[in-house]
């Protein structure tokens, strides 16, 4: 009896070894998007009245050479104010380029432990 050969019996098991690899990653993908798809919040619309708007809600802007007209809302206005005035006022900070990385010695780089000290 050899252990070795390769019989059609060897060829079965491989294939059917194979294939259940292959079927068993499909089902595991397929029940990691069902989980997916089950722990994903729901949100229920609400209805909206669609408001007429006033005269102080919207503020329109014309163009001269355009028959073009750009409509904007109190909350836009104030949404791009503010970008502005955090722009212009230096909210962001502003960082030196220069790197004061200082090399320091530790047990990890120290060369005592070394594995190129094979000298007796």
């Amino acid at each position: 009896m050899t252990l070795l050969a390769i019989t059609s019996q060897t060829w079965i098991i491989t294939g059917l070894g194979f294939g259940m690899v292959v079927a068993l990653l499909g089902v595991f993908v397929f029940l990691m998007k069902l989980l997916g798809y089950i722990m994903q919040p729901r949100v229920k619309a609400k209805k909206v009245e669609n408001a007429p708007a006033t005269a102080e809600e919207n503020v329109t802007y014309t163009k001269s050479e355009f028959s073009d007209t750009v409509t904007l809302t109190a909350d836009c206005t104030a949404a791009i104010a503010l970008a502005l005035h955090l722009y212009y006022n230096g909210v962001h900070d502003e960082e030196d380029t220069k790197i004061t990385i200082q090399p320091h010695r530790t047990q990890w780089n120290n060369k005592m432990y070394g594995m190129n000290n094979l000298h007796r």
